[in-house]
């Protein structure tokens, strides 16, 4: 058996007993949006630090869990807090919640996020569709020997977010009254903020939103042959746009603030994945 193929069993093993039903839809909830797992009836919680071989997220404000739920008629798993590669983790270990999820079942990858917005139009509060993605300044998660039985040696990358699910996305927007813009997602390693002129350069190569996340995880999960959607919260200007200072304090308390806008485009998003 490949190693990686076993390592995502040996976690598979580790808390099958405790998976309460097979999910459709794998939900990552980026920072200060771990609460939206709370609005819902819980089914089922593993927390990470009680699966053999599973990272443990460090991040303030990520709770480090698994919540199983039903959105309407929908089965969820949902990550609150996901690991980071600025953590020291190897970008295997970052992705394997994705390929555990995966391995349970879903077939539904909603990635979320808190990002800085690059592009001058955007302002903080917004959402951000991700339609597209630059992955290029952090490792590949398919570095390595492959595993065939996970997916091809070299995965096509043309069409990562999938068209119906955009379309769901932009209908229940559309629908709810809420403001969804779109655009390209730039995955940085962090912990730092970036510079002006890096955010400048991120520009410059397309981007609308920065953050440390989310592009490696729409990698291994299209590699996977999982659908994929996601939608960054825009939590400031990134660096040199404004004269403020970047906090992470100050992402989690953007986030916090539109929070129930959130919670509702995507709980009615995902009602209509299970539909």
């Amino acid at each position: 058996m490949e190693p990686i193929y076993e390592n995502i069993e040996k976690c598979y093993r580790s808390c099958e007993a405790r998976i309460p039903f097979k999910p459709k839809v794998a939900l990552i909830l980026g920072s200060g949006l771990g609460d939206f797992a709370e609005r819902f009836p819980s089914e089922g919680e593993i927390p990470y630090q009680e699966i053999e071989g599973f990272p443990v997220s460090t991040v303030q404000g990520h709770k480090g869990r698994f919540v199983f739920a039903h959105i309407g008629q929908t089965p969820v798993v949902m990550m609150q807090g996901r690991v980071h590669f600025y953590e020291g983790y190897p970008m295997e270990q970052v992705v394997l919640p994705v390929r555990l999820m995966r391995r349970m079942g879903a077939e539904i990858l909603f990635l979320t996020n808190a990002a800085g917005g690059v592009n001058y139009d955007f302002q903080a509060g917004d959402f951000m569709m991700i339609t597209d993605q630059i992955a290029s300044f952090v490792p590949s998660p398919l570095i390595g020997p492959n595993s065939e039985r996970l997916g091809p040696r070299f995965p096509d990358m043309s069409q990562i977010y999938d068209r119906e699910l955009q379309k769901i996305l932009r209908q229940t927007a559309k629908d709810l009254g809420i403001t969804l813009r779109e655009g390209t997602y730039l995955q940085l390693t962090g912990p730092n903020f970036e510079s002006p002129s890096e955010v400048k350069m991120c520009r410059i190569l397309g981007a609308d939103a920065v953050g440390m996340s989310t592009a490696c995880e729409a990698v291994a999960a299209n590699h996977m042959d999982m659908k994929i959607c996601g939608i960054s919260c825009i939590s400031n200007l990134a660096c040199g746009m404004t004269d403020q200072p970047l906090s992470h304090q100050e992402v989690q308390e953007a986030a916090d603030r539109v929070a129930p806008l959130f919670c509702s485009l995507v709980t009615e998003s995902i009602r209509k994945m299970g539909a």
